[in-house]
């Protein structure tokens, strides 16, 4: 589900869609990024034509089984890009009063060290009474979507969909409905600010992680001074620090772009951060923070609470936070500066991937993925497209003749091309499914084995030399399928010990050291992973022999195995 925060005055600028807070809604919509839940100001909502109206007290209370919908447009061409329900809230809500603070020696002694940097400078007790906010909890002000009536209103981007809205005075009230969403919800949740202007592409970077793991939106460079950009410093595409108007960062390197996606297995400590830091804004304790703030917010108390958020690179998109209709004008225009199109091809290569995937494949693929893209192939048929290839490959190094090793390689590499391809497919097309990740998995080992046995036999020539084959060759052929296996057990094992146990002093020193690229290219290359075994495979078949094939996947995979058993080691303390 998506939080879409339009309590800022600045949702209700207009665009060719309706208001920023419609178009976002439209978006999220072509982007199925589930059921949408505003948080606003007004009550009774209604975005459209009357959004700017006050709503009407004596009006406010109609029969509660009679949901409220906004009226339908005079015209399809005026239209907005969703239709939002909900019914009105009570004329006089409960006000929410803070706790009085439990006199603490110093400031600082009274908050959660988990959030807070410096100690935020006193402030006396407010004098005027909060805005009225639902207590104790923010209440849904519609009933469930499945049992209205199907919107009438449609666009350009489909049926317009049907949200849910939820009333907050202020901004102890927003993080609190944001907190109470990350509980009720069954899947990842997130919180995008409603005076968003962006590609929609921009959004997927984010929302259609198939990871679907916590993660923000940031952009590379910063410039000081801009409050609706907050510093972050992002390390090996993990944020490691997010700073807001009450967190400052040292040396940051991007800046936050306000959307924001949590993971189920992080849903529990979301919401913990959220009511923390409700609690903070309800004592006043968050400085000049206020509700423009919220991402930023929740962003900094995942980060200071160890939550891994990873770090999605905006690149040539646009995504930005308006407060002004001339602002909210040229952003929109400088959307159409950028073709999305070819944006959203080069967000579907990966950003680190190894040397060989990155420069003999990646350089040039995006070609490849246009292509199916056009003729309906699916990530899944390109997978089974590698998968012969590789079978291919085998047939040809089973032969032993030097042109047919040659053509092996040849084929081995065009596989592996095409085992990149169905990944940046994917993430080009948004198919992906749990069957395509496990098919993508399973194959890779799949054929490397076919490969090993294909050689095998080729060296083998058909000749009767023990069980071993000539020189062993089926004895080396089984060891570099059980050093492969071992690798990959490792690896996985190692992934959920880390997601565990956080890192380390090493963990930091690997850190700087992949500051300097030479010397993360370099590491990148002793670990072998598939693009360079696949490459060693082809070249030292074409040159040489399926003997010498072995001995190096044998040497240079021992070699890397120790090197990163050691360092995983290392890491551990």
């Amino acid at each position: 589900m998506t939080a879409v925060l339009a309590t800022t005055p600045a949702t209700r600028l207009v665009c060719a869609e309706g208001t920023l807070t419609e178009r976002l809604t439209g978006q999220l919509a072509t982007l199925h990024a589930g059921p949408v839940h505003l948080i606003t100001r007004a009550t009774p909502l209604v975005i459209g034509a009357d959004a700017a109206k006050p709503a009407d007290p004596a009006q406010s209370a109609p029969p509660t089984s009679t949901p409220l919908t906004p009226p339908a447009p005079s015209s399809p061409e005026s239209s907005p890009a969703s239709s939002l329900t909900s019914t009105p809230a009570s004329p006089s809500p409960p006000s929410l009063t803070p706790p009085a603070p439990s006199s603490p020696s110093s400031p600082e002694s009274s908050l959660p060290s988990s959030l807070t940097s410096t100690p935020a400078s006193p402030a006396s007790p407010p004098t005027a009474p909060m805005p009225p906010v639902p207590a104790p909890r923010p209440a849904l002000l519609v009933a469930d979507p499945a049992a209205l009536p199907p919107p009438e209103r449609t666009s350009s981007r489909g049926p317009a969909p049907v949200a849910r809205a939820t009333r907050s005075g202020d901004l102890a009230g927003d993080l609190r409905a944001v907190a109470d969403l990350a509980r009720s919800g069954a899947g990842p949740v997130a919180v995008v600010p409603g005076d968003l202007v962006a590609h929609t592409e921009a959004l997927a970077l984010v929302l259609s992680d198939p990871a679907r793991g916590t993660g923000a939106l940031v952009s590379f460079g910063h410039a000081e001074g801009d409050p609706a950009e907050p510093p972050v410093r992002a390390e090996r595409g993990r944020v490691v620090a997010a700073g807001n108007s009450f967190h400052t960062v040292s040396a940051p390197n991007a800046t936050f772009r306000g959307v924001l996606h949590v993971g189920e297995a992080d849903l529990a400590s979301f919401a913990d951060v959220a009511d923390e830091l409700a609690n903070l804004a309800q004592e006043d304790r968050l400085g000049d923070a206020d509700e423009s703030e919220v991402t930023a917010l929740l962003l900094a108390g995942l980060v200071r609470v160890g939550v891994p958020v990873r770090a999605a690179p905006l690149g040539r998109l646009r995504c930005e936070r308006v407060a002004t209709q001339p602002a909210a004008d040229a952003a929109m225009a400088r959307l159409a500066e950028v073709d999305e199109n070819r944006a959203r091809l080069q967000a579907a290569v990966k950003s680190d991937d190894g040397f060989t995937s990155t420069y003999l494949v990646s350089s040039w693929s995006g070609h490849l993925v246009r292509a199916a893209a056009r003729l309906g192939l699916s990530p899944n048929a390109v997978t089974g497209l590698s998968v012969g290839l590789a079978g291919m490959a085998a047939v040809a190094f089973s032969s032993g003749q030097r042109r047919a090793l040659v053509a092996g390689a040849v084929l081995l590499y065009l596989s592996f091309v095409l085992d990149c391809v169905d990944g940046q497919l994917a993430r080009y097309t948004r198919m992906f499914s749990p069957l395509g990740a496990w098919l993508d998995a399973t194959f890779d080992r799949v054929k490397e084995y076919v490969v090993y046995v294909g050689l095998a036999v080729g060296y083998a020539g058909g000749a009767e030399a023990g069980v071993l084959g000539p020189d062993g060759i089926w004895a080396m052929a089984v060891a570099a399928m059980l050093l492969q296996g071992v690798r990959h057990m490792v690896d996985f094992s190692f992934a959920d010990a880390r997601a565990e146990a956080g890192g380390g002093a090493v963990a930091r020193v690997q850190a700087r050291l992949d500051g300097n690229t030479t010397v993360r290219w370099l590491k990148k290359i002793i670990v072998l992973p598939i693009g360079e075994r696949m490459m060693l495979i082809g070249v030292t078949a074409a040159l040489f022999d399926a003997r010498a094939t072995f001995v190096a996947l044998l040497a240079w995979g021992g070699f890397a195995f120790l090197y990163t058993l050691t360092g995983r080691i290392a890491r551990s303390f």
